[in-house]
């Protein structure tokens, strides 16, 4: 009976993924080509790549956003009001200081940021 509890969990996890997966682009492919659509499928997956590994590495201690669907993560912290300013040779994010999600942010942001560079 464990077995097949474990193996349902299992099929849940990856029918999770694939609505994940959807939910980033790959529910309607843009053209008849098949060219377009091969770059249209690579781009989904890597979207939806970053968005696993987003979840995973900054936001493992956020149960709220860590298995939020992707269009709550697309509001809550893609599309963020902010502004990019360069000064002084940097790069200063100026987040708006009354959006709910800035610290769930600036914490993710870190995390990534403070990952070691790929050998």
């Amino acid at each position: 009976m464990q077995f097949i509890d474990a193996v349902h969990r299992d099929h849940a996890e990856v029918e999770d993924r694939i609505h994940c997966n959807k939910a980033t682009g790959l529910r309607n492919l843009p053209s008849k080509s098949w060219n377009v659509n091969v770059g249209w499928v690579l781009a989904a997956n890597l979207a939806a790549d970053l968005d696993a590994w987003t979840r995973l590495l900054g936001l493992h201690d956020d149960p709220e956003l860590a298995r939020a669907e992707p269009q709550t993560l697309r509001y809550c912290l893609w599309h963020l009001p902010a502004r990019l300013v360069c000064h002084a040779r940097r790069r200063i994010v100026k987040i708006s200081a009354t959006w709910p999600w800035k610290h769930a942010f600036l914490t993710c942001r870190q995390r990534l940021c403070a990952l070691p560079a790929p050998t």
